[in-house]
C-alpha cells in the first residue's frame, strides 16, 4: 500500500493520467546514437500522415458546440461496450492491446519445457498456471486461507488484535488502518513511515450514508453478497455476521475524511514521535502494531488523517472482539475471493463488477491471468515487452518532445501576467529540475527471493505481498532510490511524483493515438505532447505547487501570487462543477481540480511547444486539415471513450479525474487559440466569455 502514488492520467501523491526480475532479456537502456536519431527523424518526415481518425467524426455536430462529440461522435454511436468490460476507448483499447502483447510473452515462456526452478521464467510460467488451473482451485476451496483464519481465531484480546492488524496487511488481508513507507514530503532526502485511513469494502465513505435509492440498494446488495460468501465458506450465522460488518464499516466510514480532504497534501502531513502516538489514540497498542510491521525502527511517523486514527482507537475499545474477528475474516475472504474456487470467484464478480460497475460478464480468464502476472512479476515481462514493442527511435523522439515541452513551459511562465518575478524564478527552477523517465527503468526489479508455485495461487499472492513489504522496510535509513518506477513499462498511463519531481511515461502509452511515429508533429503534440504537459502541470497544480524542485513541501510562493493562484483554481472548480454527467450528477470540481489543472496546462503548453517547433513555418495541410486543427483534434481523440453508467457514477464519486468528455471540453473552452482555430463565437455551445476563461500556466 503506497499512498504516495497520487492519481494517473489515471492516489494521494503520485499524479498521473487515468483515469496501473530478470528473465535474461537483453534491453538497451541508452538513447539511440545521434546518427540513428537523425535517420529516424528523416524517415518520419518522409511518411507524413495526419494521424487523425476521421472515420470517428460526426459531421452532424458543430465543432463550436461540442468538439468532443464532433471528433468522436460516430465512434460513440457505433461502438458497443463488450459484455466483459465497463469501458472502451483510447486508453482502454491500448490496455487490451497490452494484455494481448503480455499474453504472447507469457505463452512463449510457458511453452518451454526446461524451465529451471527459481528462475524468473519459471516464476512467470507457474504464476500464470496457478491462476489458470481452476480445477485445482475448485478442489482447494477455502483451504488456502485456513492458516490465516486460524490466526484470527486465536486472537484473545485487543493487544493481539493490533498485532494481527499489522500481520494481515503484510499478506494482503484486511485492516482498518494502512501502513506504508514513502519519501518524507517535507524532507525528500529520507524515507518515512506513514499511516493512512483504510478498511472499507465499498468504494468510498458516501456509499455508507447516501440515502439516494441507488446507494440504499447497493448497501442491501452488499449485505446479501456477504451472506452468500459466508455460506460458501461454511461459516455460521451469515446474516448476523454480515449485518455486524456493515455496522462496523459504517462507523469506520463515519470517521473517514472525504475524498477532497484526503487529497490535500498539507492537511494529510502530520508528523508524530512514536512516543506521542498514545496522545492520538491511547486505546491502540502501538508497540504491538508497529513491531508486527517492522515500523518501530524510526522515531517518528506521518499520519494522513489523525482524527480518523483517534476515532479508530475508540472503535477498537467500544467494539467487541468477536465483531473485529468477523471483520477480519470477511476482509481476508473478500481480498482473496478471485484466487479461490469458481464459486467464490463468481459471487465476487457478481457484486463488485456486475452490480457496482455494470459489467455483464467476466473477462476471459487469460486476461485476468495476465493482470495477475503483471501485478506480481510486472518487470520480468516488462523487460521482454520493451524489447519487442519499444524502439530506441521512439525513446529518442519522446526525449526531444519532453525537452520542447519543458522549454515551452518556461516561456509560458515568463509570459504570465499574474505572477511576480520572484515566484516565476522559483517555478522555472523547479521546472529545470524535472526528471523525465521514458519507456522503462534503468534498473529492473529483483524477484530472486520470491517463491512461486504452480499449485499455490493464494500462497503466491501472500509471499509476494510479504516480500514487497520487506523491500519497503529495507529503504528506511537508506538513500532515496531515484531509479525506482511505480508503473511497469506495459502500463498504459503516466505519472508525476512530487517528492521526486519526476515525470514518468511507460512504453505502452507511447502508441497511437497518443504517440504516432508515422504521423505529423501536430497530432503528436496534441496527443502525447498534452500528456507530457499534463504531467508537468501536476508539478504546478493545487497540490504539486506546494513542492519545490527538490521534492520538499514548502512555501516558495509570494503571498500575493498564492492568493492569485487560488482565485484562478476556484474559478476552475466552479467551471467543472457546472458539467453534468447525468441530470442528477455533476463533476466534483474540488476532487478533480488537480487533474483539471493538469489537462488545461497540458494542452496549453503542448500547443505552445507545437507552434514553437514550426520555427515560423506554416504546417502542412493533411487530410484537408491545418496543423492547428489537427493539434486540437489529436488532443480530443485521446479522450475518446464510452462507459457503463454504473462505472461512471462510481468514478465521479471516487476518481480525481473528470469523465473523459469533460477532460477535453473543459480544457479547450478556456483556450483562445481553440476559439480562433474553429471560429467559436457568442451563442455557440463551447463559448465562454473571455473574462471567465481560466489561464493558470
Amino acid at each position: 500500500m503506497n499512498k504516495l502514488l497520487i492519481g494517473g492520467l489515471c492516489a494521494t501523491m503520485i499524479v498521473g493520467l487515468s483515469a496501473c526480475n530478470d528473465d535474461k532479456a537483453e534491453v538497451s537502456t541508452s538513447a539511440a546514437p545521434a546518427t540513428q536519431q537523425t535517420a529516424a527523424a528523416t524517415a518520419v518526415k518522409a511518411a507524413l500522415t495526419s494521424g487523425i481518425e476521421l472515420a470517428n467524426f460526426d459531421s452532424s455536430v458543430r465543432p463550436q458546440d461540442d468538439f468532443y462529440d464532433y471528433v468522436n461522435g460516430s465512434w460513440i454511436k457505433n461502438t458497443e461496450i463488450p459484455a466483459d468490460r465497463t469501458s472502451v476507448g483510447a486508453f482502454y483499447d491500448l490496455r487490451e492491446k497490452s494484455k494481448d502483447d503480455i499474453k504472447a510473452i507469457i505463452e512463449d515462456v510457458a511453452a518451454k519445457t526446461d524451465l529451471q526452478a527459481g528462475t524468473d521464467e519459471q516464476k512467470v510460467a507457474d504464476l500464470y498456471r496457478s491462476f489458470m488451473d481452476t480445477e485445482t482451485l475448485d478442489k482447494l476451496g477455502i483451504s488456502p486461507l485456513n492458516p490465516e483464519l486460524a490466526k484470527i481465531d486465536a486472537i484473545s484480546n485487543t493487544d493481539e488484535l493490533m498485532t494481527y492488524f499489522g500481520e494481515s496487511q503484510m499478506v494482503g488481508g484486511g485492516t482498518p488502518i494502512g501502513f506504508y513507507i514513502g519519501i518524507d514530503a517535507k524532507d525528500s532526502s529520507r524515507y518515512a513511515t506513514h499511516l493512512w485511513q483504510y478498511g472499507l469494502t465499498l468504494p468510498e465513505r458516501d456509499y455508507y450514508f447516501n440515502d439516494a435509492e441507488r446507494f440504499v440498494k447497493i448497501r442491501e446488495q452488499f449485505v446479501d453478497h456477504m451472506i452468500n460468501m459466508f455460506k460458501l465458506a461454511g461459516w455460521e450465522k451469515p446474516r448476523k455476521s454480515a449485518e455486524a460488518i456493515l455496522k462496523l464499516e459504517t462507523a469506520i466510514a463515519d470517521a473517514h475524511w472525504d475524498v477532497v480532504a484526503s487529497r490535500d497534501s498539507t492537511k494529510t502531513y502530520n508528523k508524530y514521535l512514536l512516543a506521542d502516538l498514545k496522545t492520538v489514540a491511547p486505546e491502540i497498542n502501538w508497540n504491538n502494531y508497529l513491531h508486527a510491521l517492522g515500523g518501530d525502527k524510526q522515531p517518528d511517523i506521518i499520519i494522513g488523517q489523525p482524527s480518523y486514527v483517534t476515532a479508530l482507537g475508540k472503535l477498537i475499545k467500544d467494539t467487541d472482539l468477536a465483531t473485529w474477528k468477523t471483520y477480519l475474516r470477511w476482509h481476508l475472504l473478500t481480498s482473496f475471493a478471485s484466487d479461490l474456487g469458481s464459486n467464490f470467484d463468481e459471487e465476487n464478480f457478481d457484486f463488485f463488477a456486475r452490480k457496482l460497475n455494470g459489467q455483464a460478464e467476466p473477462e476471459p480468464r487469460w486476461k485476468r491471468g495476465v493482470s495477475k502476472v503483471n501485478g506480481l512479476l510486472g518487470e520480468v515481462v516488462g523487460k521482454v515487452y520493451v524489447k519487442r514493442h519499444f524502439t530506441p527511435e521512439a525513446k529518442a523522439r519522446m526525449e526531444q518532445l519532453v525537452e520542447n515541452l519543458r522549454q515551452a513551459y518556461a516561456d509560458s511562465v515568463d509570459e504570465l501576467d499574474w505572477m511576480t518575478p520572484e515566484t516565476k524564478a522559483a517555478a522555472k527552477a523547479k521546472l529545470a529540475k524535472f526528471n523525465p523517465k521514458i519507456g522503462y527503468p534503468n534498473k529492473w526489479e529483483d524477484y530472486s527471493k520470491l517463491t512461486i508455485k504452480a499449485d499455490d495461487l493464494v500462497g503466491n499472492e501472500m509471499r509476494a505481498g510479504q516480500l514487497e513489504h520487506e523491500k519497503s522496510l529495507a529503504k528506511l535509513g537508506g538513500p532515496i532510490d531515484r531509479e525506482e518506477w511505480h508503473m511497469t513499462p506495459q502500463t498504459v498511463n503516466a505519472y508525476y511524483n512530487p517528492t521526486m519531481n519526476e515525470i514518468v511515461f511507460p512504453a505502452a502509452i507511447l502508441q497511437p493515438p497518443f504517440f504516432n511515429m508515422e504521423a505529423d508533429d501536430a497530432v503528436n503534440y496534441g496527443g502525447i505532447g498534452a500528456v507530457i504537459g499534463h504531467e508537468m502541470g501536476h508539478g504546478f497544480d493545487d497540490q504539486g505547487a506546494k513542492f519545490d524542485g527538490d521534492g520538499n513541501m514548502r512555501d516558495w510562493w509570494t503571498e500575493a501570487d498564492l492568493t492569485a493562484f487560488h482565485e484562478k483554481t476556484k474559478a476552475l472548480v466552479a467551471q467543472y462543477n457546472g458539467f453534468y454527467v447525468f441530470p442528477d450528477l455533476h463533476v466534483n470540481g474540488e476532487l478533480t481540480l488537480g487533474e483539471n489543472i493538469g489537462d488545461l496546462s497540458g494542452v496549453t503548453i503542448a500547443y505552445k511547444a507545437y507552434k514553437k517547433s514550426l520555427e515560423g513555418k506554416t504546417a502542412p495541410v493533411l487530410d484537408n486539415l491545418s496543423g492547428d486543427q489537427r493539434f486540437f483534434m489529436g488532443f480530443t481523440q485521446i479522450w475518446r471513450g464510452k462507459f457503463k453508467e454504473e462505472a461512471v457514477r462510481n468514478r465521479v464519486a471516487t476518481d480525481p479525474h473528470s469523465p473523459a468528455k469533460f477532460r477535453a471540453l473543459g480544457a479547450l473552452e478556456n483556450m483562445p487559440e481553440f476559439y480562433t482555430t474553429f471560429d467559436v463565437k457568442p451563442g455557440d455551445g463551447m463559448y465562454i466569455e473571455p473574462a471567465q476563461r481560466v489561464k493558470i500556466w
